[in-house]
């Protein structure tokens, strides 16, 4: 009898001393944790992470912190110039919250590279990059914890709004300042006050109309072929195969490739000129849109000099065969991308 007291009294200790004792173990581990993030965070602004320290410190209980982490690709056999653009703006936007008063352990920063954590990208299913997602301190991530790049960019201070939406941590992004843009700007106003003194004597040619003419088409066809977006957005030039580093083309102009990051033991690679989504392009995409844009204006100039030109017959007729080629050559390789771009475009190719 006095046995089995013992027995039961032994029992009730270990019950009742179980939840302090795993409170106290789960609290143990959790100062450790945030310790370990923090040690790594006075390093570097963003943590790098692989697939051990990414289930440890981001998908293990317990967490009470947030953590946003950019999956990328930047190592240079992978080719993803948006890779690299995109984790400038996200260094800058850490290093904006760890120098500043918004500086809390409530919130960190990390990255995953395919090349270190190709694991973590199978386990979430992810295959493409950048991508950012915020791992909340409770609960799993939902849609909204997805930062959609392709809507807002990945500017710094988009990225900041976005976590300021997640996680209430207001960050004001500092930039570094950028003094070519002034200089530059400098420059080309002294060049064109240096040109204008020394020719203040014959400025006949301010009010020459094919001079002002040619220089607002040359603006105009910049603008057009998305030279503003490349400079937003910077994108690659184009996929190039990894072990040569050259472009590959399989078909003139039109082949509609895409790169993606797989999960498995190798990366498929795909090259092109021209992208395959109509939300991107790539820098030698702008060039040929340019030069394409550029002959059917030609062809348009010309037909009108055959129509007004004081020229003999003969030369007219000329010019205005050449003026018709332009324009329906070229404006049919404009349809053929777009149709290319955006799927189910109605008018059909004139070249495959």
């Amino acid at each position: 009898m006095f046995g089995n007291v013992l027995l039961l009294l032994f029992l009730f200790i270990n019950i009742y001393n179980d939840p302090a004792d795993a409170q106290k173990k789960k609290e143990t581990l959790l100062s450790e944790k945030l310790t370990q993030m923090m040690e790594w965070t006075s390093k570097r602004s963003v943590i790098r992470m692989n697939g051990d320290k990414f289930r440890r410190f981001v998908k293990a209980p317990p967490r009470n912190y947030s953590v946003v982490i950019m999956f990328t690709a930047l190592q240079p056999q992978r080719q993803c110039g948006v890779c690299k653009q995109a984790d400038e703006e996200f260094q800058m936007l850490a290093n904006s919250w760890r120098y500043s008063s918004a500086f809390t352990n409530k919130v960190f920063f990390a990255c995953v590279d395919f090349d270190e954590g190709s694991d973590v990208f199978q386990m979430l299913g992810m295959n493409s990059a950048p991508t950012f997602l915020h791992f909340p301190s409770k609960g799993k991530p939902r849609k909204s914890d997805t930062y959609e790049l392709q809507v807002r960019g990945f500017a710094a201070e988009q990225l900041a709004r976005w976590v300021a939406d997640r996680t209430d941590v207001q960050i004001r992004v500092i930039r570094p300042p950028n003094y070519a843009g002034p200089l530059l700007l400098g420059f080309l106003l002294a060049v064109i006050g240096g040109l204008a003194y020394l020719r203040r004597h014959n400025l006949e040619f301010l009010f020459n109309k094919n001079v002002w003419a040619f220089s607002a088409l040359c603006f105009v066809l910049i603008m057009t072929s998305g030279q503003m977006w490349n400079h937003i957005r910077g994108p690659p030039y184009a996929h190039k195969n990894p072990s040569t580093g050259q472009v590959v083309r399989k078909k003139p102009f039109f082949m509609i490739c895409e790169q993606t990051i797989q999960t498995g033991s190798n990366c498929v690679y795909f090259q092109s000129y021209i992208h395959g989504s109509s939300q991107a392009q790539f820098v030698a995409e702008t060039h040929i849109i340019l030069l394409f844009n550029a002959a059917v204006t030609m062809g348009m100039v010309l037909l009108c000099e055959a129509a007004t030109s004081d020229m003999d017959i003969g030369k007219r007729k000329i010019m205005c065969v050449a003026g018709i080629g332009l324009v329906m050559l070229f404006f049919s390789w404009l349809l053929s991308i777009f149709r290319a771009k955006y799927h189910g475009y109605p008018y059909s190719f004139l070249m495959t």
